[in-house]
C-alpha cells in the first residue's frame, strides 16, 4: 500500500488548490492511500538553527517521512510560492526530511498562471534532496467554480485524472525489478552447442580434437 501525503499551498478554506488535494484523496485508487495535511496555517515561522522545534513542525516531519511519496498542489503569489508553503519547505530542508523522498505536482490553473510557482517549488524541492518525478506530475485546469459547498470537485474527470496522477506516482515508487538471470536450460537453447576440448589425444600425444555438449536425452 502507497502512502502519499498531499499538501496544498494555500490557507484559504474555499481554495481550489486544497479543494483538488481534498478530492484526490476521495477517490484515491485501490493500492494507494492518500492524505491531505492541513495544518499549513499553524506552522510557526522558521528560525534558521533553532534547536526547540515546535510540536506541529515536529508532527508534519513525522507525517513526510512517514509517506512514501508527497503530492503539491500550489497557487502563485507575486510570481513565486505563497509564504506559507514556503515556510513549510524551509523547516523540511533544515534536515534530511526530504533526501530522496519522491514528490510530484498537481496543478490545476491555466497554462502560464503558475509557472513561477512551480519553478520555485521544484528549485526548492531539489536543493533539499527530494528525486522530482516529472513523469506523475501533471496539469488539470479547472475553473474557479469547480468546487462545491463541501470543498469537493464534482466533475468526473477530474476524478478519472486525480486517479491517474496518484496511480502514476505510486507506480514511480516501486524501484525497478532486476533483470532475471537466464537458467542454464535457456542459455543452453541459444548455444546448444558448447565448444570443449577432448585432452584423450593430449595425453596419447596428439592435438586436442574439438568436441560439442549435446543436451542430455533423459534419465
Amino acid at each position: 500500500m502507497a502512502r502519499i501525503l498531499l499538501i496544498s499551498g494555500s490557507t484559504r478554506e474555499d481554495s481550489l488548490q486544497t479543494a483538488a488535494l481534498r478530492t484526490a484523496a476521495r477517490v484515491a485508487p485501490p493500492g494507494v492511500t492518500a492524505v491531505l495535511y492541513d495544518a499549513l496555517r499553524v506552522l510557526p515561522a522558521f528560525v534558521p538553527l533553532e534547536r526547540r522545534i515546535p510540536g506541529s513542525v515536529a508532527l508534519v516531519r513525522e507525517q513526510v517521512e512517514a509517506a512514501d511519496g508527497l503530492l503539491f498542489c500550489t497557487p502563485e503569489y507575486g510570481g513565486s510560492l505563497p509564504g506559507s508553503l514556503k515556510n513549510l519547505l524551509d523547516w523540511l530542508v533544515d534536515g534530511p526530511h526530504l533526501t530522496g523522498k519522491p514528490v510530484a505536482w498537481l496543478s490545476v490553473a491555466a497554462p502560464g498562471q503558475d509557472d513561477g510557482a512551480r519553478a520555485a517549488l521544484e528549485a526548492v524541492l531539489h536543493h533539499g534532496g527530494a528525486r522530482v518525478l516529472r513523469s506523475a506530475c501533471i496539469r488539470i485546469p479547472l475553473g474557479p467554480n469547480a468546487a462545491d459547498a463541501h470543498g469537493l470537485v464534482a466533475d468526473q474527470q477530474f476524478h478519472q485524472a486525480a486517479q491517474d496522477v496518484l496511480l502514476s506516482l505510486s507506480r514511480s515508487l516501486a524501484p525497478p525489478e532486476p533483470p532475471a538471470q537466464p537458467s542454464w536450460q535457456a542459455y543452453s537453447s541459444l548455444y546448444p552447442m558448447v565448444p570443449q576440448t577432448d585432452t584423450s589425444a593430449l595425453r596419447a600425444g596428439g592435438r586436442p580434437r574439438p568436441t560439442y555438449w549435446q543436451p542430455p536425452t533423459g534419465s
